[in-house]
């Protein structure tokens, strides 16, 4: 009985996650206060000290995170470690993120940076490192503070790249609590996190229910969805190149980038020269009932990658499905006829494992990329290899990718290191992912945008009312210019005048002189014009519609009535 209510220690765990989420978003809040109101030159201060203290790392960096997690190469991952800290400082460098941004002498506007706020940042285990020092950079560049919520099987390596950076940017002036990040880890504590007030904006990467959580978390998110990216080889293509560009993409970082490719789709003209390159670069084509032996150990019965076979290695995963391979083989691929959860291997596979199909021509190709997709890879990436362009072309009209690859590897052309693409390692999605942007997040999807807008013509001005009452009337060609200063006016015209002004009151002009009422016949007495239905809505043209009439407005018992309708009717006795 005395042991029923006691937490359990994961419920403790749980707790301590939330609170220390609570404390670091106030603290980044106060930090952010200060940081936001940096000039560029202290910005870029910031951001060269912190990129210039964590690149110098990237090997002994890598080396932590394959030895924590147990994913990916550390020779790769010094790779992604020195792109992050080098190439994305390089791009983000000149960037102007503080006051004006841009200026439109045309359309006389000018832009102004704004800061988002403090962000919440969700730092995945398969590329935990150099995903820290990109976020951590954008967001400083952006004048943000920023706290990371590493994937708790990734801690200390994460937990190494923010303190120093932190230390880094500290030294250069920034607030403490610029760089914050969490210790003890918990999908509760990083759930509290983004929930949190003082949290403006979240990065989000990682597994799709934690996107899902971060979309729903009632703030601004930047989420990145799985990948799949297949990879077309047209008869056009150089064969050589092309099989060598996915080899290289596959067996980087064993696969565990989401944009790494997946699947091969080749013209039916090219392919066997296709699959002799790819056995000559170390492929091993996989036999029917290895594929099934195959699939029962990558893949759960979720249609999601086997976690204990996620960044190892092609033999390592040969081995695990009884799989006996040459020792230098660099990926496996299985031939399918298929993709859907009845072909298994057509998922997202995130090791050196490729599915493989054959298609006749490029139009039966444009539409097993589709399925493939459709199939866990909307919006992300895909890569074409050719050297037509018209179907080029085709594939970047027709494909539901936002990065579609040309002639080099998916995995590397995707986050801007052999492309022009902005470097990035967090790939926008667009609507057809679920995600807000198509874009490679940079510093300035950190940034709203103000804008002083000039006026470059003038608004219509509507006629000049008198004092107290309606607008005047504007002249007409009919009515004589005004009489100047000193001279008087005629008896005629002024009567006429007169006469103008009361009929906008309502008031009819004075009977003309005549005998006596009990001198005159009597006449027929005339019955008021009847109101009509009920009405439900009355604006002033309806009311001075009609004053015109000499009718009354029946209103119905909860009419509406626009503010100046109804001033005017009760004016004027109109309504009834």
């Amino acid at each position: 009985m005395a042991d029923a209510h006691v937490p359990s220690p994961r419920s403790d765990r749980d707790l301590a996650s939330m609170g220390e989420a609570r404390a670091l978003a106030r603290r980044a809040r106060a930090a952010h206060l200060q940081y936001a109101e940096f000039s560029q030159e202290r910005i870029d201060a910031v951001v060269d000290a912190a990129a210039g203290a964590v690149a110098p790392l990237a090997e002994s960096l890598a080396a932590l995170a394959v030895e924590e997690t147990g994913f990916g190469v550390v020779a790769d991952k010094i790779q992604k470690n020195t792109f992050a800290a080098v190439r994305v400082h390089e791009f983000v460098k000149p960037l102007t993120t503080v006051g004006v941004i841009r200026r439109d002498e045309t359309r006389k506007i000018v832009e102004i940076a704004e800061p988002f706020g403090p962000v919440a940042a969700i730092i995945p285990s398969t590329n935990p490192t150099s995903t820290a020092i990109y976020k951590i950079l954008i967001a400083l560049k952006a004048r943000c503070a920023i706290v990371l919520s590493p994937h708790p099987s990734a801690v200390r390596c994460i937990t190494r790249v923010a303190e120093v950076m932190s230390a880094a940017a500290v030294a250069a002036g920034a607030p403490e609590g610029t760089i914050s990040w969490m210790t003890t880890v918990t999908l509760e504590g990083t759930q509290e996190l983004m929930r949190q007030r003082e949290i403006a904006v979240i990065l989000a990467t990682g597994g799709m229910g934690l996107v899902r959580a971060a979309y729903s978390a009632g703030k601004p998110a930047y989420g990145v969805g799985p990948g799949n990216a297949p990879c077309y080889v047209d008869r056009s293509a150089d064969v050589i190149k092309a099989a060598s560009d996915i080899l290289v993409g596959k067996s980087f970082d064993n696969g565990v980038l989401c944009s790494s490719p997946n699947s091969v789709v080749a013209d039916a003209a090219i392919a066997a020269a296709l699959e002799a390159e790819f056995v000559a670069q170390g492929a091993y084509f996989l036999a029917p009932h290895e594929n099934e032996a195959l699939a029962r150990v990558l893949v759960t019965p979720q249609r999601l990658p086997n976690p204990a076979l996620v960044g190892k290695s092609a033999m390592v995963v040969a081995h695990a499905a009884g799989i006996a391979v040459p020792a230098d083989t660099r990926a496996l691929i299985a031939r399918l006829e298929g993709v859907g959860r009845e072909h298994p291997l057509s998922i997202e596979k995130l090791c050196p494992v490729l599915s493989y199909y054959v298609v006749d021509g490029w139009r039966e190709g444009c539409e097993r990329c589709k399925q493939i997709l459709r199939y866990g890879g909307m919006g992300h990436t895909m890569s074409i290899h050719a050297s037509d362009e018209a179907v080029i072309l085709e594939f970047g009209l027709h494909k539901p990718a936002f990065r579609i690859i040309v002639n080099s590897p998916t995995t590397h052309g995707s986050i801007g290191l052999t492309t022009g693409l902005d470097p990035a390692l967090t790939l926008g999605c667009g609507g057809h992912g679920g995600n807000i942007t198509s874009d490679n997040i940079s510093p300035m999807h950190l940034l709203n945008i103000k804008r002083l807008a000039y006026e470059v013509r003038p608004a219509q001005a509507p006629p000049r009312r008198g004092a107290g009452g309606p607008a005047t009337p504007a002249p007409s060609a009919t009515t004589a210019p005004p009489a100047r200063r000193g001279e008087g006016i005629d008896a005629a015209r002024l009567a006429s005048r007169i006469d103008e002004f009361l009929a906008t009151r309502g008031i009819g002009p004075m009977p003309v002189a005549g005998p006596p009422p009990d001198q005159v016949a009597p006449a027929a007495q005339v019955a008021p014009p009847d109101p009509g239905p009920a009405v439900t809505f009355v604006c002033e043209d309806d009311v001075r519609a009609a004053m015109r009439a000499s009718r009354k407005i029946r209103l119905a018992p909860k009419a509406i009535v626009t503010p100046s309708a109804r001033e005017l009717g009760d004016t004027h006795q109109v309504f009834e």
